[in-house]
Formats: C-alpha cells, structure tokens, sequence
C-alpha cells in the first residue's frame, strides 16, 4: 500500500469518508468523492498532502454554495485507497457507508 498515515490518520481519514464521503463511480468507474463547504478547507488542503494520488477540484459556487470536491480514481484508488478502506471500514463501524463501498466494489468489478 503506498499510503503512509499514522493510526490516527486513518482512523481520521476512514471517519470523514464514512460521514461524509460517496462511493460510486460514474458508470464507466469507480470513484471515492467527498464534498464539502469551504469552510472545510484545511481539511482538503491535508488530504492533499496525505493522498497526493486523489486530486482536489474548487472552490466551486453553484446556487451560493461554496465547496470543494476531492475525489479518488483509478490506480490510486484501486491500488491505495480500496486496500486501505478494505481493512478498516467494516459493517460493525457503519453499515450504510459499508454498503456503499462494497456496492460500488461489485459494481466495477473491484471485489
């Protein structure tokens, strides 16, 4: 795996994509989104730092809202994040984000 975060890292990582992240894809594939307001900012500028294979998109301002999108594809998300995701994210910590992921998984052919 070529992601290097501390325990509390992926503890961090693993929360904010369970409460606020999507797993799903855009039909051709696979993709980990999380958006959120620019308020939010400082913690996209870490997941930059951290996950330099994701790629940051915004701000964006869409109907007043302000946000940024961070979002997880191909190699990087196959090769990184999913075995990463695969270890901690359980149905015992939250069964609707596992759900998700393990859809999204299947749907793509990542199971």
């Amino acid at each position: 795996m070529g992601i290097e975060l501390s325990d509390f890292e992926i503890g961090y990582l693993v929360g904010v994509l369970v409460g606020e992240g999507h797993f799903g894809g855009d039909g051709k594939q696979p993709q980990v989104t999380l958006r959120m307001h620019t308020d939010h900012e400082n913690l996209f500028r870490w997941l930059e730092l951290r996950l330099p294979g994701g790629r940051l998109y915004g701000p964006y301002d869409h109907s007043g809202r302000r946000y940024f999108q961070w979002m997880a594809r191909g190699d990087f998300l196959r090769d990184d994040l999913i075995p990463l995701l695969n270890s901690f994210l359980t149905p015992e910590l939250d069964g609707k984000a596992y759900s998700r992921f393990l859809a999204m998984k299947e749907r793509y052919g990542l199971a």
